[in-house]
């Protein structure tokens, strides 16, 4: 049976650099993690939830253009602030809901579901597998060093991220560039992941509200996909003067 007093212990090693605070005083970052899960292709539920963000998105983007979307204008504007093009590499919720306009991806339904809630609530979620993390999870200004392993026509390469750009991290690499651009090929999820990290970024106009219903409605998802699953959950918020890190 899943040990929940592991998953805490994880997320209790996580961090996020004053430096990106500096970027975003408002950034939030909401950490889930899980173990105990089920894999399995889509079921019924995971489809209504594409459904359902698939008719958002349509309704949403009738009259709005999605960069003019409230949290998705935000974020291009985090992008921004560390050199990054949006109109170039998009925020993973901005290519979702574009993409969901046409019809989400069916993959598994562990990802379906993270899909369609980025979707539905819209803020970036990352989706990892846990067993694969070397470390904690950290959110860091590249120095440009760091390796990330990314597949390109096929094949799998080590690139390296910009000076500067905001990328998370562990103790073997990048897992993902520019934020919530683009994930790596080492700690993505699989047809066979059976324990997940879940990052939920966060930025204004976003309230706490709402992002406790983001957060409520991925948990009870996961909480289906097995008898034993264990959650745990971590808010990261920029400290206070008082407040140790």
């Amino acid at each position: 049976m899943p040990d929940i007093s592991e998953l805490e212990a994880f997320l209790a090693a996580a961090s996020v650099a004053d430096e990106v605070f500096a970027l975003r005083p408002d950034y939030r970052a909401l950490l889930i993690a899980v173990d105990g899960l089920e894999p399995g292709d889509g079921d019924t539920e995971s489809e209504a939830l594409l459904t359902r963000a698939e008719e958002w998105a349509t309704e949403a983007t009738a009259t709005t253009r999605v960069e003019d979307l409230p949290h998705i204008a935000s974020w291009r504007d985090a992008f921004r602030c560390f050199g990054a093009k949006p109109q170039r590499t998009r925020t993973s919720v901005e290519a979702l809901t574009r993409r969901a306009v046409a019809g989400l991806p069916r993959i598994n339904r562990l990802t379906d579901i993270y899909n369609a809630i980025s979707v539905l609530h819209q803020l970036p979620i990352g989706g990892e597998d846990l067993r694969r993390y070397s470390g904690a999870p950290r959110l860091i200004r590249s120095d440009g060093t760091e390796p990330f392993d990314t597949v390109v026509d096929g094949t799998t390469t080590i690139e390296h991220p910009e000076v500067g750009e905001v990328v998370w991290t562990d103790d073997a690499g990048v897992t993902c560039r520019r934020w919530n651009w683009r994930q790596g090929h080492r700690t993505q999820l699989t047809g066979a992941t059976s324990a997940a990290l879940f990052i939920l970024d966060v930025l204004d106009p976003m309230t706490e509200d709402e992002l406790t219903a983001a957060a409520d409605e991925l948990t009870a998802q996961l909480i289906r996909l097995g008898p034993d699953v264990a959650i745990a959950r971590r808010l990261i918020s920029r400290p206070s003067p008082q407040e140790p890190r």
